[in-house]
């Protein structure tokens, strides 16, 4: 278990001092992972996705970037470098922090946000807690051409994700989504776990997708 440190990856923008972390899954909650790595826990904040990613896992491997403030000096993790690289896409786009990134990240996977960034989809951007329609074009306008950077087939995750669509009960879907949104939950990311439980469990009812849906946001 150790913390790589890495000097060499300078950009105009940052220095990367902690490539990534390695070591045993202390604690992990949907905002944050604690990785105990040499006996020292380290605090990183995650996406949902990466929540997602870190499930069963008792030794993970996280990609970190270090915000480092006058007040603060917090850490973020990601499953994978993709991730990473998405995520600094987007907090260099004027009017988008650290946190509304995140809340992008846990609302789609790189690869689905790249398509939804390609295709110009303003509207499933806006579905995120705080993206309005300004902020949602300038990610358009600004991230456009610069996500092939990424090497990610993104027509591939828009054409999986279409087709897994119509497999789950579209009136279940829809009532719970509007019920946990009443409740102050952001609509993409709600979708995806609602999805995901109609997936798994066919028949099951609006209450019991919600109550699940409440215990995995």
């Amino acid at each position: 278990m150790r913390v790589c440190i890495c000097y060499k990856k300078k950009t105009k923008e940052r220095t990367i001092m902690i490539e990534y972390i390695k070591g045993e899954l202390a604690e992990l909650t949907p905002a944050m992972a604690v990785v105990d790595c040499g006996g020292v826990g380290y605090g990183l904040n995650i996406s949902l996705t990466t929540y997602a990613a870190l499930q069963g896992k008792e030794h993970v491997k996280l990609h970190v970037y270090e915000a480092i403030r006058e007040d603060a000096f917090v850490l973020w993790g990601f499953s994978t470098k993709a991730e990473r690289e998405m995520f600094l896409l987007l907090i260099s786009v004027s009017g988008v922090g650290a946190n509304t990134a995140r809340m992008i990240l846990s609302a789609f996977t790189t690869a689905e946000l790249c398509g939804v960034i390609s295709e110009g989809n303003d509207k499933m951007l806006k579905s995120v807690k705080g993206i309005g329609p300004k902020a949602a074009q300038r990610i358009i306008v600004d991230l456009r051409d610069k996500i092939a950077t990424l090497g990610i087939d993104a027509q591939s995750a828009l054409k999986s994700q279409a087709a897994a669509g119509p497999t789950v009960n579209a009136e279940v879907r829809d009532e719970a989504v509007a019920a946990l949104t009443m409740l102050g939950f952001s609509p993409a990311p709600t979708q995806k776990v609602v999805v995901k439980l109609l997936t798994e469990q066919p028949d099951i009812t609006v209450e019991s997708v919600i109550k699940q849906a409440l215990k995995m946001l």
